[in-house]
């Protein structure tokens, strides 16, 4: 006698779609953003001494094999660690401007808030370890400029600056080196009122310089 199940025929495959990504690969790139997330946290709380594979894995809740097999390398996992997180923070910051220089001052404050978070904190740990260690320091060299690079992208951007007018290259570039000055004055204080004092004033300086 035939059952229900052997009368139905087989269902027929569409050899033209594509297949779905497989749990395995969700996985897999779960793992690979927590351990990116735990490594940033980690470097900017404990610093480059304190910030090893396994703590980091630790942190991520996954085993230190799994990290290693991400990042074979405690250089593979930080560098990558502080590029993935610079990525995210500069796809939210496009996001939150989409119409570019509205608001200067709205604008001149976010780009300054890049310099006073735990990212800037990691990659500041990452710099000090990469002047002291030759085989750490090509790579955050380069990671440095590409970071660097796009980071003026950004600022160019969301300012509505016209780079072929003379100076206004230097004007941006500037700008970002200021920011960082605030930072590196945060890290021992909550240097808050003067950074919104500061951040007004050159918002003024760039409304006329850029127009």
């Amino acid at each position: 006698m035939s059952t229900t199940a052997e009368r139905e025929p087989a269902p027929q495959r569409d050899h033209g779609a594509k297949p779905d990504r497989s749990p395995k690969q969700d996985r897999s790139r779960a793992t690979r953003q927590r351990l990116l997330e735990a490594a940033v946290a980690c470097l900017a709380e404990h610093g480059w001494a304190g910030s090893t594979v396994a703590a980091v894995a630790e942190r991520a809740g996954v085993s230190r094999g799994a990290a290693q097999h991400h990042f074979p390398t405690r250089e593979d996992l930080f560098t990558a660690a502080v590029e993935y997180v610079s990525e995210e923070r500069s796809l939210a910051l496009r996001a939150l401007f989409p119409d570019g220089a509205a608001d200067r001052r709205a604008v001149v404050a976010a780009l300054v808030d890049l310099y006073t978070g735990p990212l800037f904190r990691a990659a500041l740990h990452l710099w000090v370890a990469a002047s002291n260690e030759e085989q750490l320091r090509p790579r955050v060299t380069e990671l440095e400029a590409r970071v660097g690079r796009e980071t003026h992208r950004i600022a160019v951007d969301l300012l509505g600056a016209d780079e072929s007018r003379p100076g206004t290259r230097e004007t941006v570039q500037g700008f970002l080196d200021m920011a960082r000055g605030l930072g590196l004055a945060n890290l021992l204080t909550d240097d808050t009122a003067r950074r919104e004092r500061v951040v007004t004033q050159w918002a003024a300086l760039l409304e006329h310089a850029l127009d």
